[in-house]
């Protein structure tokens, strides 16, 4: 998808949604790796917040068409939050705010973003329960295809940018501040925590289509996937509550 194609996708769902919404509505912001420059098709989602003035039944009613359009695009359906819930739920979804905070862009309506003080009360916590369960969920899904060399690849490609993305947050637990480049993550993780880094570089490249891997790798690259996830996961959970972010 080209970037002409993703501004066309864009208001076409803002179009939609001002029809179904009207007043409403109150903003549509996209964020992360689209809004970010760093996007990959094919791998990259296009991830969106929708605001509204309530979010009831009977908004749900409205959005069900409008997702599934969305969805059949390829993309997860937007969050759909309501204005008293972004003002509130920071201290929730620390990890989305931020991202929100730093790499957005109105699609839509106002900037409910600007300005927003984030709670960072559990930020850690958030952090290192988001790596352990997606590191959970990797085991559990590679149980079934370790023989398969082309489907434990897919997996693996299928999840590092999330593992990478949460790589970012604890970057910015240590140090306060961290790149958004997932290439630039990946070196910054070897700086801070003395990860390697090798298997997250690696599939990075073989994402991009700068580098070619044969199924009978797979499973080499995956045990090194495997024990530089839990390294980050080990590093998230020492540091101390409360000396999270500077």
């Amino acid at each position: 998808m080209t970037q002409e194609m993703l501004e066309k996708l864009l208001n076409e769902l803002a179009g939609r949604m001002e029809k179904a919404y009207g007043s409403g509505l109150k903003a549509i912001l996209l964020y992360g790796s689209a809004a970010a420059g760093d996007w990959h098709e094919g791998y990259s989602d296009v991830n969106v917040l929708a605001v509204l003035d309530k979010v009831g039944a009977g908004e749900l009613e409205k959005a069900e068409e409008i997702f599934h359009w969305w969805r059949g695009q390829g993309n997860p359906s937007p969050l759909l939050m309501s204005e008293q819930e972004v003002r509130t739920s920071t201290d929730c979804f620390p990890i989305e705010f931020h991202d929100m905070a730093e790499r957005r862009r109105v699609v839509y309506g106002e900037d409910v973003v600007a300005g927003l003080e984030i709670d960072d009360r559990y930020y850690r916590a958030q952090v290192e329960h988001e790596l352990r369960a997606k590191l959970l969920r990797l085991r559990q899904k590679a149980g079934g295809v370790l023989k398969d060399g082309r489907l434990l690849l897919r997996l693996m490609l299928d999840s590092v940018s999330t593992f990478v993305v949460l790589g970012r947050h604890a970057l910015r637990l240590k140090q306060g501040s961290a790149p958004w480049r997932k290439h630039e993550v990946v070196r910054a993780l070897r700086e801070a925590f003395g990860i390697s880094g090798e298997a997250l570089e690696r599939l990075l490249r073989l994402r991009e289509g700068e580098a070619k891997a044969r199924p009978a790798e797979a499973q080499a690259l995956f045990a090194k996937y495997l024990e530089e996830i839990g390294q980050l996961a080990e590093a998230v959970d020492r540091m101390e509550e409360g000396a999270e972010t500077r």
